[in-house]
């Protein structure tokens, strides 16, 4: 602040004493001795002239910045003031002060406050609704408050409004104070530079002086030479505020074409408040006025004559005396000061439709005063919708932008609520992205190379450890280095690991990739033109599942909001939750390796358990529906997460409650006891049928139609998928027996549900799925779908017709086959053989050796070999 403050003309200095007769006064409000003092000439009343700051004063450096410490509270606070020239002040230095020097953001919108300068009562109702509406739409909007900055009269109940809040609340309001320096107690102690002062706010007997407002967090003290003058300060505050109503506002990273939005709130008020709301409606561009309707005097003036002035700008005869009589008494005026007053009150009320009244109780939307401040905005600055949107994006009202401005009969031009849901992601604008995909933005066609890699690369939002993920995978990355897909899906297999496969890393999504950089397009600068190079289908193919590509941009980002409202919405909702917290778990074991701050990885590691309850919750909600089609979800390839399955992306996340759960144990044991129908002694059963065979052909074995249904290892799977055309042919020809319909049609409707489920293809949904997904899971491609059966044939035909009652039992080889091949047998043989290994190996080491080698010696040699190339085998794989 040091470099630009001085620079400022700061004040203003009284260079001539033009005499005042019966006093001993100049004109600028100082006493005679101190012109002496000063060595400022005397201009005696013979030489009549007016006195003007513009030519009897001097301009010079500024000598009053620094910090005020108000005291008489728990805790003194703080705030920043500086003396102005309120004459020759630039606004562009005024505003890099604010903004460089004390540190402020640009403001999205700027509440001007004007009303009564002495104290004054309101109605407890109304003082209670005033100030939670003025708070609550300067912090929701991120708005500048300005007020007359001292300790009386309407600044007194804004001062009251932010006192109300706590200590962090109230750091969020920026209220800037604009008082004239001479009407400032005890200025003298504010002169300084760089300094600071401790202020006392209390009042003393003098009453043309004013104490700042405690509740204001930056003064700015325009001088125009005069002391004990108010209004030295109203020219300065209308350049401040016209300048910064000139400033764009950004959105993102993006300017748009439209200024900051001022508004004027009148709360009671005297004379000079109809003429500064006179100056207001017909300013160029105008300004919204809200008027608050029985806050008394001014107001209620400005409210009556709304009301009563008909279409045509007249008022009734009756009326009129009414009203001028009542400004006679207000401000005790005569008959011709009355009338040119209305004359003033008629001309504001011609710009009406830039003035609302807010009425206590007269409309539903009229209970806050915040929405009268906002509306009175849209309706007053301007008719475009975009603009009208993108205001409401900026101010984060979705409230507002549901009621006034996604109405019915509303249309839009061709891609602006693709331009807004950007927006609205960029700025984690979550209620803004909901109430857009209520209007009709299509995630299939809005996300797209370009703008998910904007996304990507994106300055807006909550720090998180992108950069830091992305050097891991990448050494030396510069700066300004701008992130690409390809690096996304690198970064995705490292936290993942366990062969994940991202899409974004397969050879079908680089080749797109590659040819659309060979277009000549810059990928980076592609956010509204894209959706003219690349159609829906084409879009589709891209992205066929957008809610889990913006999912998992939103947990890399940091934005557990976003990325909860992601999961709820699209498919294979089990997997995004357990994808979800295995990303965090390993962002959060990132940030420990890096020696980041701990609040960082602790807070990784609370969404990665919010992300896992609601997985297992899902999980829960899903087996009390339908077990059988929760087991299938579990073991479903997705293909969208690298082929695996919900119950291996709970083992990657290790996710041990997940795994415990019945439907997982239930579904485990099915899988341990394979084609068997078995509830006793299943172990003794096993290993009689492994020593006495025959014994398999007395086993129960489940039949063809639960085999299908069955999930299946990869190497069952690749077994079967020879004869899944003819078990195909089977089920249907069973199913025909009991149905009177064509199911040549059906065959042909549901083709694509009878895939193999082999790597890479995954087999379409069921109708069933509406009724097992929840949290908003639409019921489209990829969600519940057979994992694959003995013959990997899909089941949504079944969810079409009832099961025979009569099950078709598996063939004596097919039995054989079963038994053999279900994991139990599997590990008993293996077992017994083991034992067997070891029994005879201990025979062998203490029997002597014989001549020609033993069946026992063949059985080791042939053992180790074996177990040499299962070994052999595992490593290689």
């Amino acid at each position: 602040m040091k470099r630009l403050v001085p620079d400022l003309p700061s004040r203003l200095v009284d260079s001539n004493f033009i005499f005042i007769t019966s006093f001993s006064r100049c004109s600028c409000g100082r006493s005679e001795t101190w012109h002496i003092q000063q060595g400022v000439p005397r201009l005696e009343p013979a030489h009549p002239e007016k006195w003007h700051p513009y030519k009897h004063t001097e301009q010079c450096s500024t000598n009053a910045y620094g910090t005020i410490e108000f005291q008489g509270g728990p805790h003194p606070s703080k705030a920043q003031y500086i003396r102005l020239s309120s004459l020759d002040t630039r606004q562009e230095n005024v505003l890099t002060l604010l903004i460089k020097h004390w540190g402020l953001d640009l403001p999205k919108l700027l509440i001007t406050v004007h009303g009564g300068i002495l104290n004054f009562d309101l109605q407890p109702k109304l003082k209670r609704v005033f100030r939670k509406g003025l708070l609550k739409a300067a912090r929701t909007t991120g708005a500048w408050i300005v007020t007359n900055g001292t300790n009386t009269g309407v600044t007194r109940h804004v001062g009251d409004a932010i006192s109300d809040r706590t200590t962090k609340a109230r750091n969020k309001v920026v209220a800037i104070g604009i008082a004239p320096w001479g009407i400032v107690e005890n200025k003298e102690d504010l002169i300084g530079r760089d300094i600071v002062v401790p202020y006392h706010c209390v009042s003393s007997t003098k009453t043309n002086t004013s104490v700042l407002n405690s509740n204001h967090s930056y003064f700015l003290l325009p001088d125009n030479g005069t002391v004990g003058k108010y209004g030295g300060e109203i020219l300065f505050r209308k350049k401040f505020e016209k300048y910064i109503a000139q400033q764009k506002i950004s959105i993102g990273n993006d300017f748009r074409g439209h200024g900051v939005p001022v508004i004027c709130v009148v709360l009671e008020g005297g004379a000079n408040t109809i003429r500064s709301v006179l100056e207001y409606v017909t300013d160029t561009p105008p300004v919204p006025v809200v008027v608050c309707d029985g806050s008394g005097r001014a107001a209620d003036l400005l409210a009556f004559t709304h009301k009563y002035t008909m279409e045509d700008g007249t008022m009734a005869e009756s009326l009129r005396d009414q009203l001028i009589l009542t400004i006679q008494r207000t401000f005790q005026y005569t008959q011709e000061q009355a009338e040119k007053l209305f004359i003033e009150l008629m001309l504001c009320v011609k710009k009406r439709e830039l003035i609302t009244v807010f009425r206590m109780g007269d409309r539903e939307e009229s209970k806050d005063i915040d929405l009268a401040i906002l509306t009175a905005l849209l309706k007053g600055t301007t008719e475009n919708a975009i603009d009208q949107l993108n205001l409401a994006l900026t101010w984060d009202r979705v409230d507002i932008a549901r009621s006034h401005i996604f109405v019915y009969g509303q249309e839009w031009p061709e891609g602006a609520l693709e331009v807004a849901m950007m927006d609205a992601l960029i700025n984690d604008r979550v209620d803004f992205v909901k109430l857009l995909l209520e209007n009709g933005v299509s995630m299939h066609t809005f996300l797209t190379i370009p703008r998910l890699e904007d996304l990507y690369n994106s300055r807006q939002g909550p720090s998180n450890t992108l950069r830091y993920l992305v050097r891991d995978i990448k050494k030396h990355v510069p700066s300004d280095y701008r992130y690409t897909l390809i690096d996304i899906g690198s970064v995705l297999q490292h936290l993942m690991g366990g062969g994940f496969r991202a899409s974004y890393c397969r050879k079908r999504f680089r080749q797109k990739y590659v040819a659309l950089k060979q277009t000549g397009t810059s990928v980076g600068n592609i956010v509204t033109s894209i959706p003219h190079l690349v159609n829906t289908k084409q879009a589709e193919e891209l992205f066929p599942y957008p809610f889990h590509d913006l999912m998992i941009w939103a947990v890399l980002m940091k934005r557990q909001k976003m990325a909860l409202f992601m999961w709820q919405h699209g498919e294979e909702a089990l997997a995004k939750a357990l994808l979800a917290g295995q990303l965090y778990a390993a962002m959060a074991h990132e940030a420990d390796q890096d020696d980041l701050e701990i609040e960082l990885s602790q807070e990784f590691r609370a969404y990665a358990n919010e992300f896992l309850k609601l997985s297992l919750e899902l999980l829960e909600h899903c087996y009390k529906i339908d077990d059988d089609y929760t087991q299938q979800l579990l073991t479903y390839e997705l293909k969208n997460f690298s082929e695996q399955t919900c119950l291996g992306l709970a083992v990657i996340a290790n996710h041990r409650p997940f795994i415990a759960h019945t439907c997982c144990q239930v579904l485990l044991n099915d899988l341990w006891i394979g084609g068997l129908r078995m509830r006793k002694n299943t172990s003794m059963k096993v290993i009689l049928g492994i020593v006495f065979p025959p014994y398999i052909l007395a086993l129960d074995f489940k039949s063809k139609e639960e085999l299908q249904l069955m999930p299946q290892t990869m190497e069952e799977h690749m077994d079967e998928l020879e004869d899944a055309a003819s078990v195909a042919d089977v089920s249907m020809s069973s199913f025909s027996e009991d149905q009177d319909y064509n199911y040549q049609e059906d065959m042909v409707s549901d083709t694509p549900n009878l895939g193999m489920n082999a790597p890479g293809a995954t087999s379409p949904t069921r109708e069933v799925n509406g009724s097992v997904l929840a949290n908003g899971s639409n019921p489209g491609q990829g969600g519940i779908s057979s994992g694959g059966g003995a013959s990997g044939l899909d089941t949504s035909i079944f969810s079409h017709m009832p099961f025979r009652k009569k099950k078709s039992p598996l063939r004596m080889g097919k039995r054989v086959y079963e038994f053999y091949n279900a994991p139990i047998t599997k590990f008993w043989a293996h077992a017994i053989g083991y034992m067997l290994f070891l029994v005879l190996f201990c025979y062998v080491i203490l029997d002597r050796i014989k001549s020609e080698p033993s069946w026992a010696e063949m059985y080791i040699c042939a053992f180790i070999f074996t177990m040499g190339l299962e070994k052999f085998r595992q490593a290689s794989g």
